[in-house]
């Protein structure tokens, strides 16, 4: 026989998943990279030299370069936008800066330069990492493919080239060309890089296979039924780049507040310049005026007051293992009030283990004996269940016998010899038998949400085995924490099958369960959640998972075993695995929004008693650089609290209490 692990049904992590190449952008690569780093170092060279009282000359060169390399290209790219007729907060921070160097603030001006340009770089780098990650899933799928000619002849051909109809040869190992239909032929086939299953899945004539995945041991023939254009992977990499470029509602939010505060900003100080100087007033009085409005209406301290608690946030969960991609995704973790699930890799830790071994009453066996001999009959195999076999009986430090004999079936199994008898290894569908006790132990398992393996010696039923994926120990708290946190149990989005993913969701006290599910319909489900107005987050870790990440209003990745799509794709990634941190990160960036708010109560303040000494009154310049700064200092500091370690430690105590 040739392997029967070939094409049995399997719950757990069939290896290192198919993962598309590595395409990393530089952050230097990026001109807006290069510009803010330079900008960076002359300021942090020309702050000490300034602050110390070096001659003038020597400092101040270096801020013009500072104004110059950070300042440029948001100004070029305002100067553009105003052909469009909009006027673009960076532009109105150029000219604050400009402002703030022509009446000696030179300081102030630079900094605020090498906030922007800073804060653009960043939004660059992530920008053009996802983009190289959609891109490179483009490269799961094959460039060829052996397209069958009539008669007995076959040609290669370029994966583009298919039309539906055609009939292609997928060879053991290979990936599959395009979207089909098998005609002819048996095989497990690794599609975990489309359903998220764990392991290979059995397929024969008259099965859908899609383009990407991978084929076993046996050789296919397959029926193209989908144009490549219109594969189920192409179809993600659509999706990923529709999500990516959709603005989440916050970000529109804060682009019209710029709009309207940018036009103010400048009518106001246009005005203040002008009256004064149209009723009489000295040309330079009426521009310190001017100028000393720009200062204090600036909005260092409503920058400030955002920035800093959701920075200190994004800095506490990376040093516990949870990376936030921004402060933008830091603040909409607090705003979910659903969570979605994945379940292989997720909620399991995504590797097949031997849980159960059951003799045969008959065999004589006990479960060392057992589990010996069927781990010596599969170790010439490659299948992951027989991996699993295998390193079981290693675990237990059980001696295996030499193997004579091997051959493997796909969708039967394995047979093999050890010790002079004939021992076969294999799916219960596959290798029938009667025989009630064996029948019995084989359902017990399956209605538990393992497989279940059968080994037959010299024919007869020695005894069964169950090989399940693992939970993760942290798993049913971090349900019961994500459940108080959003008001709602999560909902487990899995393409595993109906019957392991109740038994799984049971245990960890999930009720919606939805299995079997392709990416899209995993975004489907997302998308009809956030059209009842719910805040949905998604947390997955494959590239099956990568659309609903992209399309959900916040995305979390496992990154221990997560595919570079999902990674590249999500908001923030756990790093080290823990299913703990997610309701942490959660409770942690609501704290952040907290702050966020005081900071802007406290810096409307300042601003509001400035402004409206500057227009009713005399503000004295040096005091209202004094009150400016004063404000982003107390902003600054009241966010930077989230630094300390007892916020994080107060996040977990609240989310799992």
């Amino acid at each position: 026989m040739s392997s029967v692990l070939d094409q049995r049904p399997a719950p757990a992590a069939a290896g290192p998943r198919p993962a598309p190449p590595k395409r990393r952008t530089r952050m230097l690569a990026l001109p807006e990279a290069r510009w803010a780093l330079a900008a960076l170092l002359l300021f942090l060279v020309a702050l000490p030299l300034d602050l110390l009282g070096a001659p003038v000359w020597l400092w101040t060169p270096l801020y013009a370069a500072v104004y110059i390399t950070g300042g440029w290209e948001p100004g070029w790219e305002g100067l553009k936008a105003l052909k469009d007729k909009t006027l673009d907060v960076d532009l109105l921070m150029v000219v604050a800066a400009l402002g703030a160097a022509a009446i000696g603030q030179v300081l102030d001006g630079a900094l605020l330069i090498v906030i922007f340009a800073t804060s653009g770089a960043l939004e660059a780098v992530a920008t053009a990492r996802t983009a190289d990650s959609v891109r490179g899933l483009l490269d799961l799928a094959p460039t060829t493919a052996t397209r069958l000619l009539p008669g007995s002849g076959e040609e290669s051909v370029p994966t583009d080239a298919l039309t539906v109809g055609d009939l292609i040869l997928v060879r053991p190992g290979e990936r599959v060309g395009a979207d089909g239909q098998i005609i002819d032929g048996t095989s497990d086939v690794d599609q975990a890089t489309i359903t998220g299953e764990p392991l290979p899945v059995a397929k024969q004539a008259g099965d859908e296979v899609f383009a990407g995945t991978v084929n076993g041991t046996g050789a296919l023939r397959v029926r193209v039924e989908r144009d490549p254009s219109e594969s189920v992977i192409a179809r993600i990499v659509k999706m990923v780049e529709e999500a990516s470029e959709t603005k989440a509602p916050t970000q529109l939010f804060i682009e019209k507040i710029e709009q309207r505060y940018s036009i103010g900003m400048v009518l106001a100080t246009l005005a203040i310049f002008a009256i004064p100087l149209a009723l009489g007033d000295e040309l330079q009085a009426a521009l310190l005026r001017a100028m000393t409005f720009m200062i204090v209406a600036s909005p260092c301290a409503v920058v400030l007051s955002t920035m800093p608690p959701l920075l200190s946030a994004i800095a506490n969960a990376g040093r516990h293992g949870v990376l936030a991609k921004s402060a933008v995704v830091m603040e909409r973790l607090g705003q979910v009030d659903a969570v979605a699930l994945d379940k292989t890799g997720t909620l399991t830790e995504g590797t097949p283990r031997v849980t159960d071994v059951r003799p045969h009453l008959d065999s004589g066996l006990d479960e060392g004996g057992l589990l010996a001999l069927a781990a010596a009959a599969e170790q010439p195999s490659e299948h992951p269940l027989a991996r699993a076999v295998v390193q079981a009986a290693r675990e237990r430090g059980l001696a295996l016998a030499e193997t004579a004999d091997f051959t493997s079936t796909p969708g039967a199994g394995i047979t093999a010899t050890v010790d002079g008898r004939t021992v076969q290894v294999g799916s219960p569908a596959r290798l029938t038998t009667s025989d009630v006790q064996t029948v019995s132990m084989v359902q017990e398992l399956e209605d538990q949400g393992r497989t279940a393996v059968l080994v037959l010696i010299d024919g007869a039923p020695a005894g069964v085995l169950g090989i399940a994926d693992r939970l993760r120990p942290d798993a049913k708290n971090t349900v019961a924490a994500l459940t108080t946190l959003t008001g709602r149990p999560p909902v487990l989005l899995t393409g595993d099958n109906e019957r392991a993913a109740r038994h799984l969701a049971a245990e960890v006290g999930i009720t919606d369960v939805r299995a079997g599910l392709l990416p899209e319909d995993k975004v489907a489900a997302v998308q009809g959640w956030e059209a009842e107005g719910r805040r949905v987050l998604v947390v997955g870790d494959g590239v099956n998972d990568a659309p609903a990440l992209a399309a959900a209003h916040t995305g979390i990745a496992m990154g221990k075993a997560g595919s570079d799509l999902a990674l590249e794709t999500a908001d923030a990634v756990v790093v080290r695995d823990e299913l703990a941190t997610i309701p942490a990160i959660v409770y942690l960036s609501r704290t952040a929004r907290r702050l966020v708010v005081q900071n802007l109560v406290i810096a409307g303040i300042f601003i509001t008693a400035l402004v409206a000494w500057g227009l009713i009154g005399t503000l004295p310049l040096p005091l209202g650089v004094a009150g400016h700064e004063g404000s982003t200092v107390i902003v600054g500091l009241n966010g930077l609290r989230l630094l300390r370690e007892h916020a994080w430690t107060n996040s977990l105590s609240k989310d799992t209490a």
